[in-house]
């Protein structure tokens, strides 16, 4: 059997109602950190931001008819503007910002489902988006090392995070190599539940939270106000996630052997992802995008069954409205997570390197070494351009350096 039908098998797996509430906590485990995370760093309510990544991915689901296996969940890369947003006008209309972000993707949408996906080709070729997927997982290693407690020296095991965290990491990798049956296909879950277990001999978890907590309790919704201003900051910001979009649904397309981008197709996928990041903003969430956590949990898992990733958002929806089990999901200490997320990271990276192998890259060819090295550059190294108060960073940098360079250097160099 070839390469391709085992991937198609494996996509077409379909996966019961008792084994996908395992499959879908993993899903829920591997976005949480991350998804409550930008909420609290930009000041709104981290419930709120659990109910719409949960919602928003239901939405996307509908958009794209069910066939695509992402999970969305609050996008790192409206941090800063939300922040100075926030701290100019007010967090309503940072949230405008956030719903004009989603107009931009179906905006973006509508123009590819007129002329097609046949220019991706000419302007992201693999040399190109296979680079850029790498920056994706690498531009998220320092973020894994810092969680786990293994950055700026502080990598000593007298530290219960170091501990913590390589504890985890290892029993993930063994569950990975090892575990056979139902085991092998929830490894990430086993990792994060060996990782909290270990955590408690540790003496690292406070309880306080969870023992203040309500049972159950709405979120604390905000509506959004709207700024001319604040739009023209924000807006532009699509240019990343946009860009980070296409990489995830590149990476999908890889692991489950299906062409995502021509069915159901990527304005579906964009449109999806963009209503999804409307719909945060309406309700006083953070903007969405698809998350690679979730990607590295599906490639480490080899399950694709869209059902699971319903069940996710399911569970997310219902722990909004629970602070009780809100609070004891987040007593799982960062180092855990740091710890799954070393993994996590390094398979999306270790999928770009896939993409290009795979594509038959020669690196022989000096335009495809300048054309990777100056991507992999700019985007781990966080490069950032400036023009007034607009900002061109990293990947999104990274990625116009990557597509400029393709189109003016000669085939034959």
């Amino acid at each position: 059997m070839s390469v391709s039908a085992v991937k198609n098998s494996a996509a077409e797996r379909r996966i019961g109602l008792l084994a996908s509430i395992p499959l879908g906590f993993q899903h829920l485990f591997a976005m949480f950190g991350a998804t409550v995370l930008v909420p609290l760093l930009t000041g709104l309510d981290p419930a709120v931001a659990l109910f719409t990544s949960g919602t928003g991915t239901l939405i996307f689901q509908l958009i794209t008819k069910g066939q695509v296996p992402a999970y969305l969940g609050s996008s790192f890369a409206f941090i800063s503007p939300f922040i100075a947003a926030a701290g100019s006008h007010g967090l309503p209309y940072a949230l405008g910002g956030g719903v004009a972000v989603g107009l931009v993707y179906a905006l973006v949408a509508f123009i590819i489902a007129r002329i097609g996906v046949d220019w991706i080709d000419r302007f992201l070729p693999p040399v190109v988006i296979g680079s850029v997927i790498v920056v994706i997982g690498l531009g998220l290693a320092p973020t894994a090392i810092e969680m786990a407690g293994l950055s700026n020296g502080m990598g000593s095991l007298a530290s219960p995070d170091v501990r913590i965290s390589l504890f985890t990491i290892i029993v993930t990798i063994i569950g990975t190599a090892f575990f056979k049956g139902f085991l092998a296909v929830i490894p990430v879950l086993i990792g994060i539940v060996a990782g909290y277990l270990f955590s408690l001999t540790q003496g690292v978890v406070d309880f306080t939270a969870v023992r203040e907590a309500a049972w159950f309790g709405f979120p604390q919704f905000m509506a959004p106000k709207f700024n001319w201003g604040v739009i023209a900051a924000i807006a532009p910001v699509a240019l990343v996630t946009i860009t980070e979009h296409l990489g995830d649904v590149l990476v999908l397309s890889k692991i489950t052997g299906n062409d995502y981008y021509k069915d159901p197709g990527l304005h579906r996928t964009l449109l999806g992802d963009g209503l999804a990041t409307s719909w945060a903003g309406l309700f006083g969430g953070p903007p969405n995008t698809t998350y690679g956590e979730n990607v590295g949990v599906l490639a480490i898992t080899q399950v694709f069954d869209v059902f699971v990733v319903r069940v996710a958002a399911i569970l997310a929806v219902v722990l909004s409205m629970s602070p009780k089990f809100g609070a004891l999901i987040s007593t799982i200490p960062t180092a855990v997570m740091g710890g799954v997320s070393i993994m996590l990271f390094g398979v999306i990276a270790s999928s770009g390197l896939r993409t290009l192998v795979d594509s038959g890259i020669d690196y022989g060819h000096k335009r495809n070494l300048v054309i990777s090295s100056v991507i992999l550059v700019l985007g781990i190294g966080g490069a950032q351009i400036g023009l007034g108060a607009f900002q061109l960073q990293g990947m999104a940098l990274a990625t116009l350096a990557g597509i400029i360079l393709n189109l003016i250097l000669p085939k034959e160099v």
